[in-house]
């Protein structure tokens, strides 16, 4: 018999759960993926919690082994190193590697982006401007 690593999940969105988490400015709703895994994937959404995001977060980066944004609504800007200034729109996707330096520059009010991770709790690092 082989043993069964991860549990099945569904995340009804009539139940979800907002959540302040590592900045003020956004609401993440963990979709269970964390749990049914043992933390060994992560995807959440991230909204904004009030009229979107005007100044820079501040430079940073994670420690992951994977982690990918899709914008599900919206519009946001980031700077990453060795890239420049990047806007995602609905629709677009982008992977950011491990320890990339990045500064998210803006995002609109209805801006709404699904994150996926590995593993899904990881460290940030603060970078000076």
């Amino acid at each position: 018999m082989t043993k069964v690593k991860h549990k099945f999940s569904v995340s009804r969105s009539e139940k979800a759960i907002w959540k302040t988490g590592l900045r003020s400015e956004f609401e993440y709703r963990d979709l269970g993926i964390r749990e049914a895994t043992s933390n060994e994937f992560g995807a959440h959404v991230i909204r904004m919690t009030g009229n979107g995001l005007h100044e820079a977060t501040g430079k940073h980066s994670h420690l992951t082994n994977f982690q990918m944004f899709y914008v599900l609504e919206g519009e946001a800007k980031f700077y990453f190193d060795n890239e420049g200034e990047i806007t995602v729109r609905k629709g677009d996707c982008y992977y950011q590697p491990d320890g990339l330096v990045h500064d998210a520059l803006y995002m609109s009010d209805d801006c709404e982006l699904l994150e996926v991770t590995t593993p899904a709790d990881f460290a940030t690092k603060i970078h000076q401007n």
